[in-house]
């Protein structure tokens, strides 16, 4: 009987520390319509760019990212980036999005064809200054064992 109870209090212990996915919480709506639209990253900062080169979403090097276009549809969440800037290589794919009500952009970079359900990787940024024209999304690196923000500067198209 007390193998029973101690079982279940372990259970029920386990269960209510389950940890909240970010990939299961409501969206936030408002703001995923503001960010509707064709942006431009116009800069891409952090203490010691000048001297620390960044992988930004294990694809290129962030100042690749400069000049990056991006196109956000709200209404099905998906999406598309562009990097076209010269020296750096050029890279194009659909993407999956939302903005959960925690103010945290998530992210999945696609394959062409390819169900955003069925990709298991992603990226979870935080949001920051947000404007009609403008948007920011900042992004936590570890740099020598201090936690840096890099900061992507996003611009409205037209």
């Amino acid at each position: 009987m007390r193998k029973l109870l101690l079982l279940s209090a372990l259970a029920i212990f386990f269960a209510s520390c389950k940890s909240a996915s970010v990939t299961n919480t409501a969206v936030d709506n408002k703001t995923e319509r503001m960010m509707k639209g064709d942006w431009v990253i116009s800069s891409v900062t952090y203490p010691g760019s000048e001297y620390i080169k960044v992988q930004s979403f294990n694809l290129a090097d962030s100042k690749c990212f400069e000049g990056s276009t991006w196109k956000l549809v709200s209404n099905n969440n998906k999406g598309e980036m562009s990097l076209t800037k010269a020296d750096c290589m050029s890279f194009s794919s659909p993407i999956s999005w939302f903005v959960n009500k925690d103010g945290q952009f998530v992210l999945k970079v696609l394959n062409a064809g390819e169900k955003a359900k069925k990709v298991r990787d992603g990226y979870i940024l935080n949001m920051g200054v947000q404007t009609e024209t403008s948007f920011q999304l900042i992004d936590k690196i570890n740099v020598g064992g201090n936690m840096t923000n890099v900061v992507y500067q996003f611009e409205k198209l037209n």
